[in-house]
């Protein structure tokens, strides 16, 4: 989680207050599995069957209100949706191994124009994005400058 402070002005007192800065992540889903569009209907979902070293420390950093890109992995290869962290890592309920976590999602906005892994891949703009990097990671950080490509690339700006 990244911290800023911001300086407030109440009766001629400065005080300087932390601001919470918003993580952005990505997480892959195969569409035959665990759609977007099942994704919405359900409204809510843990996101468990993450057994990745560095995907779980990706889901323990995940703080409520993140917002994640929904990635249709294998079939569609592109981002299609935005998710929100409604709820912070927590034992995973599919497994007695306490090592493992899941986080809980909600669906926040399908991107208008979805985002293939060939776009990301042609755009310089994006080539140390995970996605690139490191393809087979299921859950990946997402700068702020990667961010923003992505939306413009969705039309969403």
């Amino acid at each position: 989680m990244r911290m800023s402070y911001c300086s407030v002005s109440s009766d001629k007192k400065i005080y300087s207050k932390p601001l919470y800065i918003m993580n952005y992540w990505l997480v892959k889903s195969e569409p035959s599995k665990y759609s977007w569009d099942q994704f919405e209907k359900d409204k809510q979902t843990f996101w468990d069957g993450v057994r990745n070293y560095a995907a779980r420390l990706h889901l323990r950093a995940m703080k409520k209100g993140d917002e994640v890109l929904f990635y249709h992995s294998n079939e569609g290869l592109e981002i299609v949706g935005i998710a929100k962290v409604a709820k912070e890592a927590y034992q995973d309920p599919t497994t007695e191994d306490d090592a493992w976590v899941v986080v809980d999602l909600k669906p926040y906005k399908r991107i208008k124009k979805p985002v293939t892994l060939a776009q990301v891949k042609t755009d310089k703009r994006l080539q140390n994005m995970a996605l690139v990097r490191l393809g087979r990671l299921s859950v990946q950080p997402v700068t702020d400058d990667e961010w923003k490509v992505i939306m413009e690339l969705g039309g969403m700006k």
